[in-house]
């Protein structure tokens, strides 16, 4: 079980209250509707799915309700860090995301 920290809260907490909403650091298209078919279906349903180091979006659902991002390796599940949205994450993946239509 993982034990995460909200940073709204300040408080350690067990996994069963938070809920994540998935990646974090995704900009809403300026002009919604000046996208194309596909580039709006890019921004609703395509998302990174690295190995390793990624930045997710969760809510503290059974606590104080508020949205935070998390970054998580995704091989060992560990959290390394959570923070407020609107700022930065200290840990950054050096590494490519693999997109759309890229081969490995």
């Amino acid at each position: 079980m993982l034990h995460i920290f909200c940073p709204h809260c300040g408080e350690l907490r067990s996994e069963e209250e938070f809920h994540v909403s998935g990646q974090a650091h995704i900009p809403r298209p300026l002009d919604p509707a000046a996208c194309t078919d596909e580039e709006w279906g890019d921004y609703m349903f395509f998302r990174d799915n690295p190995r390793g180091l990624h930045h997710e979006l969760w809510i503290h659902a059974a606590g104080c309700r508020q949205y935070f991002n998390t970054t998580r390796d995704t091989v060992t599940y560990e959290i390394l860090e959570t923070y407020p949205i609107g700022t930065q994450p200290q840990f950054v993946n050096p590494a490519p995301a693999i997109r759309k239509g890229e081969q490995v």
